[in-house]
């Protein structure tokens, strides 16, 4: 295989190639236990900051361990029972259900991006998109007030910049936004991280429903705001409160990508009697394919349509249900003839001019997926519990046995450059 040349270190200096032509599109990048009280006013915000604690208390422990653990902290609130870091997939557990329960249990390959590197090269992977990683809860920080949630995201974002794109150009971190604040500072966040060299940022679906009572449950204690609060109720993504957001990041060519089920809570119930092991695999599928219910509303709200230009990333989500999906908007589309009611375009159309997906396990998928595979990315989910690792070159050649090598790479790679903005340069 070709070796390419791509993303250098802090200023461009020392380039690295690409040795395996694979690019995760979806992992996660662990901060540093200090990244948010090295970066956040300590006279302003105290022990709100998101910060390590330790506590003995069970209640904070998703297995109750007779043991002195640290848990994140945010906002005077526990975080994440399961312990200090999501990295079950670099643990010696077969099972993969070990969390490290103190920081000095997760490994450097974990929050080291120079270690990280290495430990990539030996599961044949070059680089990676990073999404969050513990104390953060899909995207958010949404405990507490505006101007907290808003000093909780501009450190993050610093600090994944700072501690992992500068140090090595080999991973593409993405940024978050805050939401309580008003949308003036919502923007301000995107143009300040796209000046910094974001190439694209991370929201939750619906804002509407994980910010005060919607539906007929309470899906904002869990972020600690008080849902009778008015002042912090989000309108839904597709008012038009949130069209000046939509055309920034289209002007910007921002990417906008939903995370696995994207804090969608559709409130079905999980029977008692799972052991762990088997409550996450009877909850993990219908978490990856929560969007194929929620993203009818992206053609049928007429978003894709008033923004063609703006890019959607769904990441480990699956691509298994995206053929109904499509297959049943389109149905509806003409049996209704909504092209008289102001959805001009063909749906199908709509999703294939504009949404990206991406899949780590589903060999039928990738053959099979009703969309330009120049839309479709492969992702090894590094180091969480689904991941590929340390197994994936096994997994890509099963998923790829009899895809033309021209599909091959541009699925493992070439699509994630593209859609980042990276440039393919062959070395002489």
């Amino acid at each position: 295989m070709s070796s390419i040349s791509c993303w250098g270190i802090g200023s461009g200096e020392g380039q690295v190639k690409l040795k395996f032509g694979v690019v995760s599109s979806d992992s996660h990048g662990q901060l540093h236990k200090d990244a948010f009280t090295r970066r956040m006013s300590q006279a302003k915000f105290g022990d709100r900051i998101p910060q390590l604690a330790e506590t003995s208390d069970k209640e904070n422990m998703s297995d109750p361990m007779d043991r002195v653990v640290e848990r994140w902290r945010i906002n005077g609130k526990f975080v994440e029972k399961r312990g200090v870091s999501n990295c079950a997939a670099y643990m010696n557990d077969p099972m993969r259900a070990t969390f490290p329960q103190r920081w000095e249990e997760v490994p450097k390959g974990i929050y080291d991006p120079l270690e990280r590197l290495k430990v990539l090269a030996t599961d044949g992977i070059d680089g990676e998109v990073l999404f969050p990683n513990p104390p953060i809860q899909n995207a958010t920080f949404f405990q507490g007030d505006a101007e907290f949630e808003e000093a909780c995201v501009r450190a993050y974002n610093d600090a994944m910049y700072e501690e992992w794109y500068l140090v090595s150009r080999n991973f593409i971190p993405l940024a978050l936004m805050p939401y309580l604040g008003g949308l003036d500072h919502t923007i301000a966040e995107l143009r300040r991280v796209a000046k910094m060299g974001y190439k694209g940022i991370l929201v939750v679906a619906e804002p509407a429903e994980v910010v005060g009572k919607t539906r007929g449950w309470d899906t904002s204690a869990q972020w600690g705001i008080e849902v009778e609060n008015l002042q912090y109720k989000l309108p839904a993504f597709a008012d038009r409160h949130w069209w000046p957001f939509w055309e920034a990041c289209q002007d910007l060519d921002m990417p906008v990508h939903w995370h696995a089920n994207a804090g969608l809570t559709f409130g079905t119930s999980l029977w008692k009697g799972y052991a762990r092991p088997e409550a996450w695999v009877a909850v993990a599928p219908s978490s990856w394919s929560a969007l194929s219910q929620f993203l009818p509303n992206l053609v049928f709200s007429g978003l894709l349509e008033r923004f063609p230009r703006l890019k959607w990333v769904l990441a480990e989500s699956g691509i298994g249900w995206f053929n109904y999906t499509l297959e049943s908007i389109d149905h509806e589309w003409e049996r209704r003839a909504l092209w008289k009611h102001g959805i001009k375009r063909r749906p199908s159309e709509q999703l294939a001019a504009q949404v990206h997906l991406s899949s780590w396990f589903e060999a039928e998928g990738v053959r099979c997926v009703q969309i330009d595979k120049s839309h479709l990315m492969w992702q090894s989910d590094f180091p969480h519990n689904p991941s590929t690792y340390p197994r994936s070159r096994e997994v890509i050649n099963h998923i790829f046995k009899d895809v033309p090598q021209e599909i091959r790479e541009k699925v493992l790679y070439k699509n994630v450059l593209a859609l980042y903005k990276e440039e393919e340069v062959f070395a002489g």
